[in-house]
């Protein structure tokens, strides 16, 4: 969805829920994007429950639908959280998800979750929720499907050149872990557009264009069942291999692994514009060496 940097975009969503019910009335699930409720703006955060949590509410129990309405800015007392919610179809939350990897240094203020969360659809599945920069970290990914995950629901909100890069991490997520990954993500001011959804063996199911897009996807988790059994296309098990491995990663263990060479690279914090010599006059001109020419 054209997710705006204005406020609010509930009456949005909602409309474009209503059309989705109208056009595809077998869906039972809907996912929006990373910050969809009110974009990244943490001026409209609320608390969780709050009065946009129970709209979507109102409206998952209206409809009869499991709704993740992207994601938004949670206070808690006086922090901060990128929370996303997960509704059933009796519009009860069955779960809040905390992001647990802010995009620092950019998305400065925010701190970091320390839950994971998967719910159960009965008769269906688990599924497991992330949001945007958590993909860039396999742990979080590898958690969830630990946890029984069988789909992960990723919104995301990129509006950077690195959605490239995204779209290979979110295929690769899925086939390290024989799951369904859908990384959604928002278009417009908040976002490139681009989602993906893949298969458990890494096939990707579709991937959108940069413009406002309903992605209607039937999911099929015996096929991720029969994955985990046999493997991706009937080879690698990597979610058996690494139960079975004997490996022990101790660079997991802050206080026994040593850390020196991560510690030497710096601070996490923005990259800042070189500073620029103002010249004043002629004479301060002369003082400064010559600017050699670039051979192409």
């Amino acid at each position: 969805m054209n997710v705006s940097l204005a406020g609010n975009n509930i009456e949005a969503m909602e409309k474009r829920i209503v059309s989705i019910v109208n056009r595809f009335p077998w869906v039972q699930m809907i996912v929006f994007s990373e910050l969809a409720t009110f974009g990244p703006s943490p001026e409209h955060a609320q608390p969780m429950p709050g009065p946009a949590e129970a709209h979507f509410c109102e409206i998952a129990s209206r409809y009869g639908l499991w709704l993740l309405p992207g994601s938004m800015f949670e206070s808690y007392g006086e922090l901060l959280y990128n929370t996303a919610s997960v509704i059933n179809p009796y519009g009860h939350v069955v779960g809040r998800y905390r992001k647990m990897f802010p995009f620092r240094p950019y998305e400065l203020g925010v701190e970091s979750g320390t839950e994971f969360l998967v719910f159960d659809v009965p008769e269906v599945g688990r599924f497991g929720v992330s949001i945007c920069y958590d993909m860039w970290f396999p742990e979080t990914t590898r958690t969830l499907v630990s946890m029984g995950a069988e789909v992960i629901l990723h919104p995301t909100m990129t509006d950077t050149i690195d959605r490239d890069v995204e779209l290979p991490i979110a295929r690769a997520m899925a086939a390290i872990n024989q799951c369904y990954f859908f990384d959604i993500n928002g278009t417009g001011e908040c976002g490139n557009g681009h989602s993906i959804v893949v298969g458990p063996s890494g096939y990707v199911i579709h991937q959108a264009g940069s413009g406002e897009e309903v992605i209607p996807v039937e999911i099929n988790l015996s096929r991720v069942r029969r994955d985990r059994e046999v493997g991706i296309r009937s080879l690698g098990q990597p979610l058996k291999s690494f139960r079975d491995n004997p490996v022990d990663f101790s660079v997991y263990r802050k206080n026994e692994f040593d850390h020196s060479y991560l510690n030497s690279l710096g601070p996490l914090s923005k990259l800042q514009r070189p500073q620029v010599v103002a010249l004043a006059t002629p004479a301060d001109a002369a003082e400064l060496p010559a600017i050699m020419p670039i051979k192409h």
